[in-house]
């Protein structure tokens, strides 16, 4: 019963974790974008350290953020993979610092009418576009917003479920192999049958 309670919950942690990662891969494809435009518009990467311009830390913080979601997503699947207490933990501490860095932006944001001020010039002007984006359909990212965030804390908590349900273990049981499945035996590699034999001597010596 506990085996099967896992393994669905592995499948779970998996499904929810897959959507962080879409959020990550839509993140990096956005800013292979905006360095697409940037290039066109200026004529060179920008990624450059001789560049004449200034830096477009609106482009680098995307594709960073794009980035650790997709680590954050595949440390997720492996923790969930094999139910690791380790994996887990580091899944859980980096979904709570990803968590409260939203936190902090948000309350930001919420707080100071003038939160613009605080963020420097973006050379490019997709800062002013996304901004100008998000108050033309701030309903619509409100609720992508609230959404992601709902899975990062529901990808936390079900982590955490699987955490307290502990590691795959391993039954080695003396009823594994019983008398009625000697016949399954017939098909199996050599070393698996000694093994399998052995445990039915023993068993029959007792």
């Amino acid at each position: 019963m506990v085996r099967v309670l896992r393994s669905c919950i592995q499948s779970i942690l998996k499904m929810v974790n897959s959507f962080i990662g879409m959020a990550g891969i839509a993140m990096i494809l956005y800013s292979a974008w905006m360095i697409r435009i940037w290039q066109r518009e200026m004529g060179e990467l920008p990624f450059g350290s001789d560049s004449k311009y200034p830096p477009p830390w609106f482009i680098y913080t995307f594709l960073f953020l794009g980035v650790v979601f997709c680590m954050i997503t595949c440390t997720g699947h492996v923790a969930a993979e094999t139910a690791n207490g380790c994996c887990l933990y580091m899944y859980m501490v980096f979904m709570v610092i990803l968590i409260m860095l939203e936190a902090s932006l948000a309350v930001d944001v919420f707080l100071h009418s003038d939160w613009e001020k605080d963020f420097p010039i973006d050379p490019t002007g997709n800062f002013d576009q996304f901004q100008k984006f998000v108050k033309s359909n701030f309903e619509m990212c409100k609720w992508v917003g609230l959404s992601l965030v709902a899975l990062q804390g529901l990808s936390l908590l079900i982590s955490m479920i699987l955490k307290g349900l502990g590691p795959h273990q391993s039954y080695d049981s003396d009823d594994e192999y019983g008398p009625d499945r000697v016949p399954l035996l017939k098909n199996a590699p050599p070393y698996a049958k000694n093994e399998a034999w052995l445990r039915i001597n023993d068993k029959a010596n007792r």
